[in-house]
């Protein structure tokens, strides 16, 4: 694993290829910047990212180009629309029988969740208790089990999509493991011309076999490593306190406060203390994306995304962008 000494000449680099293959992504898509924007920053930081909104709005070609943009191989890309009769076996792998007439209880991993770097599941939400229970052990410990004994999973980078967000008591728990979560909207109304000529685009793409944003500015490791710098960048402060004083100035961090507790106490928009260490490391992350350094009054507009609720996702963007006297990304 690569250690600060050796990261550190090339961070700069490394950021900057990040940034290019956003800007390249982009090109293949019609007013989904905002959708762009996250996913890049979830990628980097490994953090799981919830694209909400009806079908047909880019929500799967979005992540499929993504993936395909960080060449990654046949077995290293996962995908499946879940429904409550799913069964584990369906993203986990089948059971190997001949395994399984020795008495062991080993699943066939290969092509499946286990094995992918990047994954995408769709109607996430209509899922049923076991998958919703094997996910969550995947998402926070990274892990499912083979034959009663934990194995890590190969998982760096995980999205998933829904119409909805349903407030059952049971899916509390996997709606909070998406710190993020934005509304993928119907663009046609803005943007009638442009989306037409880019699903042409891309219909002559796929007649030709034509994949050009698969010539990434950017690799899978180029991203690991980012991730690797920002860890070890907090463990170098790793005293209470001190990685806000180096990187988060007072009245930022003041800010940060004050939006959350006018989101909790005006709208109320639970933050759970999970979310709240999750959003501090998301504003670190994007912060040294972006400008490379501290994080400043801009950078937390990524507030705007942490809704819990399919209502909650417009009403929050609004107030903060409100409360950072910032205007409306998509409409402008």
């Amino acid at each position: 694993m690569w250690t600060l000494d050796e990261l550190e000449p090339e961070i700069d680099d490394i950021r900057l290829r990040i940034l290019q293959h956003r800007r390249d992504l982009k090109e293949y898509f019609v007013g989904r910047d905002v959708e762009i924007d996250l996913t890049i920053l979830c990628a980097a930081a490994q953090e799981p990212l919830l694209l909400v909104g009806p079908p047909g709005t880019a929500k799967s070609d979005l992540v499929v180009k993504f993936a395909e943009s960080l060449g990654l191989g046949t077995n290293e890309y996962f995908e499946y629309m879940l429904t409550k009769f799913t069964e584990p076996s369906e993203i986990l792998g089948p059971i190997d029988i001949e395994l399984l007439k020795q008495g062991r209880y080993i699943r066939r991993v290969n092509g499946m969740l286990p094995t992918a770097r990047v994954a995408f599941l769709d109607e996430i939400f209509k899922s049923n208790s076991a998958i919703l229970n094997t996910l969550l052990t995947i998402l926070n410990e990274r892990k499912f089990y083979q034959d009663g004994r934990p194995e890590r999973v190969r998982l760096l980078m995980l999205f998933a999509a829904t119409n909805e967000i349903p407030e059952q008591s049971e899916l509390e728990a996997m709606a909070d493991r998406f710190v993020l979560k934005v509304e993928t909207l119907p663009v046609k109304d803005t943007h009638f011309g442009d989306l037409i000529d880019a699903g042409m685009l891309n219909e002559a793409y796929k007649a030709t076999g034509q994949k050009p944003w698969a010539r990434g500015s950017a690799s899978l490791e180029d991203f690991l490593k980012f991730k690797r710098f920002m860890d070890l960048s907090f463990a170098m402060h790793a005293e209470p306190g001190a990685d806000r004083a180096h990187w988060f100035p007072r009245p930022v961090f003041a800010e940060m406060r004050r939006i959350v507790r006018t989101l909790e106490t005006e709208d109320r928009v639970f933050v759970s203390d999970r979310k709240l260490v999750k959003v501090y490391k998301l504003l670190r992350f994007r912060a040294f994306l972006e400008h490379g350094g501290a994080v400043e009054t801009p950078d937390l507009e990524l507030l705007s995304y942490t809704g819990n609720r399919r209502d909650e996702l417009a009403v929050v963007g609004g107030k903060v962008r409100a409360l950072l006297g910032l205007g409306d990304r998509r409409s402008a």
